[in-house]
């Protein structure tokens, strides 16, 4: 089962590295947004795969520290594109 995990976390971080492309290509500030959150959302997820599969528990500590970074980073963005939009108009 272990193996089944690690194969599973492999390939969860390997779908992810194609958001790297996203990141580096995308026209909007926006789609580089969501493409970190992607990032994030996967590296948590591989994180959580490999806790499992090694029976490491801070492994899944770190995977928890790292979701709450993401929600504090959509906010931030969210809070900075509106003052943004507020200060040109």
């Amino acid at each position: 089962m272990a193996d089944f995990l690690i194969a599973a976390a492999g390939f969860v971080l390997a779908t992810v590295a194609v958001g790297l492309v996203r990141i580096l290509k995308g026209p909007g500030k926006a789609d580089r947004i969501m493409a970190v959150q992607l990032l994030g959302t996967g590296g948590i997820a591989a994180l959580l795969l490999l806790a499992q599969a090694t029976s490491v528990p801070a492994a899944a500590d770190v995977a928890l520290i790292l979701a709450l970074l993401a929600a504090f980073i959509s906010v931030a963005f969210v809070k900075g594109s509106v003052e943004s939009q507020v200060d040109g108009a």
